[in-house]
């Protein structure tokens, strides 16, 4: 070998011998290794030359160090790099006779390789060195202690945000980078999608890069092999064209690696650093570690970003929007999806102006329907199935039907397509395991008919919770309504129908049973906990309403959040607002003026509901929850009681229940009426001890203030008034 000044260099194998630097040669596809003089006598072997079998090799080292070395030589063959380890040597008792540093370069052919390199004995850092090595130390602990952290933080990350926010987090042991960039690829382009420890703008340069540019991250996703530069010369050197745009960011090192999930590389991550960092072997592999969690971490809120994005566009394209506005009336409504899983379920809500009602001032329109529903189940079937039952009521409303007739031909419409349909065949002849395959299913709904000039109500109810109505001094009512059975259960089931008024002022609640039930609840301690919602309302808004209603339900969607405000949705929740304007109800554009306080309520018991007497009470206590003589409450309970059932007893009609409470609290008067079609006036009878009937009269002479009989033209009222009373 001549040098450069003529002179002449000993041949290679007498330099390595001089420096007692072993050769070796390791051919993986045939599993042999060769070793020099040197090497062998390094590995505890006779000084000559020698070709082993790979096990015999691997019975000289540490066990430890051979899996960590097998490693290394993989990292170093899928990068392209130099492979560096440290090896403890063993005898044949087991021990440890010297540590050798190893320094090797794979050639690839073909799909296998040979690994060409050095070995050279080193000795021991001296006890309290701050050396590290690759292999052994603390250094190795804590790197598999940061993994693990780093692990798991990525795998908790919901979103895509979320994990690039974990990634700036994360404090590698032994060297930390600075400056942290992630690219992602859109079709031929290069753009940033996060970055950590830049400014503002600086990401500009890189947004929309072609990935054939000259720029160490396209080339990262062009070949999917990681590069790293020690330093601003070998950057400069391999990179020239796009060295400008980094030079200004005062870095002394960077690392690109590719992230690649199941065989295709979805982009590239960038470590900088402002100190020399020579990427070693062990530094490498915590490198290349990292950039594979984050690229699955990413993957995967990728996947889901998409799922919520398409799940929750197929909902919002299934739900209407509020409007047109309503002449005297407001609306607010909400949807909120369960808390896991698909996020689409089978609640629903809509507003349908009906054909044929009165003209309106100003170019209003007329008669609208209210619908909210529930359909069972909180799957893509769910949604399926209510976007078909919505249009189908929809349809039949247009029509003209009253509600009692809409629900009718919606529970024939659900039976139908879930009897007779199996999910998931295309056709063809019927057979006995497509009979198993049916999923029939049924649905709630409350179908409410509004004319907004008058504000009589209209209702039909299959299954669904019965409304609440929030009166104008913020005493909230149940309105019992009559109703059937939920649709899709019976296609020949009848849906009567109830007629209440919301008065101005008033605003009315229609929810599903999630809004209700949602952290452990029934139906009577659900609906005490929205009771002080709507009672502690003040006329902000029926918006801010809604809002405050969910917001009670479910708390922060945050999984960080624990305690009480911790997301519990076990349903989905839909909730409508209806208010009817008045001055003192803060909605928007009301109109008239304020009045002395009135609370009322109207029910209808029928002669074949002789049940709803129960339903008569308990509005009546609603009515009168902040009365101040409970003993009134009872009396005035007890002769309603009386009222209603003689009107079932002894006449053939209905009765109408109608109750109001006039004036301030502490000096009210209360009026209930009860009314039915019959002419034969009720006359006061003096009952013995053992009669079952004939003292509803004499309790109202003993319990009332006053009280009375009214005879009409189509029927007659009795009525009895009570003054409230300061109780000491």
């Amino acid at each position: 070998m001549r040098t450069d000044d003529g002179g002449i260099l000993p041949p290679v194998g007498e330099i390595l011998q001089v420096i007692a630097t072993g050769l070796w040669r390791w051919d993986n596809a045939t599993g042999l290794v060769t070793l020099d003089a040197e090497a062998a006598r390094l590995l505890g072997l006779p000084a000559e030359q020698v070709t082993l079998t790979e096990a015999a090799v691997r019975s000289r080292f540490h066990p430890v160090d051979w899996n960590e070395i097998d490693g290394v030589v993989n990292l170093a063959v899928a990068e392209g790099t130099l492979a560096e380890a440290r090896l403890r040597i063993m005898d044949d008792k087991g021990q440890v006779i010297r540590t050798v540093r190893s320094r090797s370069k794979p050639l690839i052919h073909d799909g296998d390789y040979e690994l060409i390199g050095i070995l050279q004995e080193v000795g021991e850092p001296a006890p309290g060195s701050a050396a590290r090595t690759p292999i052994t130390g603390d250094w190795r602990r804590s790197r598999e202690a940061f993994l693990l952290d780093a692990g798991r933080a990525l795998a908790e990350a919901r979103s895509t945000a979320e994990v690039l926010r974990v990634a700036a987090g994360l404090s590698m042991p032994g060297f930390e980078p600075d400056g942290l960039a992630v690219f992602g690829v859109r079709g031929e382009s290069l753009t940033i999608i996060g970055h950590h420890g830049h400014n503002a703008g600086d990401e500009n340069p890189f947004t929309d890069m072609s990935v054939n540019t000259d720029y160490p991250a396209a080339d990262v996703v062009r070949n999917g092999r990681a590069v790293y530069l020690s330093s601003p010369a070998e950057y400069r050197r391999r990179y020239p064209t796009t060295w400008p745009l980094a030079a200004h960011f005062n870095r002394e090192s960077w690392a690109f690696l590719p992230l690649t999930v199941a065989g295709r590389t979805m982009g590239a991550w960038m470590a900088a650093f402002r100190y020399p960092v020579q990427f070693t072997p062990d530094e490498r592999s915590v490198l290349t570690t990292v950039a594979r969690m984050l690229a699955q971490a990413l993957s995967r809120a990728g996947i889901a970003e998409s799922e919520r994005e398409l799940t929750e566009g197929l909902q919002r394209s299934m739900l209407p929007t509020l409007g047109p506005d309503i002449p005297g009336m407001t609306l607010a409504a909400r949807y909120v999806p369960t808390g896991g899983g698909l996020q689409v379920g089978g609640d629903w809500y809509d507003m349908i102006p009906l054909p044929g009602g009165p003209s309106r001032p100003e170019g209003g329109g007329g008669r609208i329907a209210l619908v909210i529903g529930d359909v069972q189940g909180h799957d893509v079937r769910a949604a399926g199935l209510m976007g078909q039952l919505r249009i189908a009521l929809r349809a039949y409303a247009s029509e003209g039907h009253r509600p009692d007739a809409v629900l009718s031909r919606a529970t024939r419409f659900l039976s139908g397509i879930t009897d007779n349909i199996t999910y998931g065949s295309t056709g063809g002849h019927a057979t006995e395991k497509a009979a198993d395959t049916a999923d029939p299913r049924f649905a709630t709904c409350l179908y409410v008919e509004a004319d907004p000039a008058t504000g009589v109500l209209e209702i039909a109810r299959a299954g669904h919770p019965d409304p609440a109505v929030r009166l104008r001094d913020g005493t909230v009512v149940m309105r019992s309504t009559a109703g059937g059975l939920p649709l899709g259960v019976d296609p020949d089931a009848d849906y009567p129908t109830t007629r209440i008024v919301l008065e101005p002022g008033e605003t009315m609640l229609l929810c599903t049973d999630g809004l209700i039930e949602t952290g452990g609840h029934d139906l009577d301690t659900g609906w005490a906990r929205l009771r002080g919602i709507l009672e502690q309302y003040r006329g902000d808004g029926l918006e801010q309403l809604a809002d405050e209603l969910v917001q009670a339900v479910h708390g922060p969607t945050s999984h960080y959040s624990t305690g009480p405000l911790a997301d519990r949705r076990e349903d989905d929740i839909a909730v409508v607002l209806l208010c009817r304007q008045d001055q003192s109800c803060g909605c928007d554009g009301a109109t008239g003026t304020a009045t002395t306080p009135v609370r009322r309520t109207m029910l209808t018991v029928a002669q074949a509901e002789p049940e709803r007497i129960a339903g008569a009470r308990q509005q009546l206590r609603e009515l009168l929850h902040d009365w101040a003589d409970p003993e009134q409450v009872d009396s005035a309970v007890l002769m309603v009681s009386e009222m209603v059932t003689n009107v079932l007893v002894h006449t053939d009609g209905d009765a109408l229940l109608v109750a109001e409470a006039h004036g301030e609290p502490g000096g009210r008067r209360l009026r209930v009426e009860v009314s039915d079609g019959s002419d034969e006036l009720p006359h006061k009878r003096r009952p013995g001890e053992l009669a079952s009937s004939g003292r509803g009269l004499v309790l109202m002479e003993l319990l009332a203030d006053a009280w009375g009989v009214d005879p009409r033209g189509d029927g007659k009222c009795i009525w009895f008034e009570l003054y409230e009373s300061m109780t000491l």
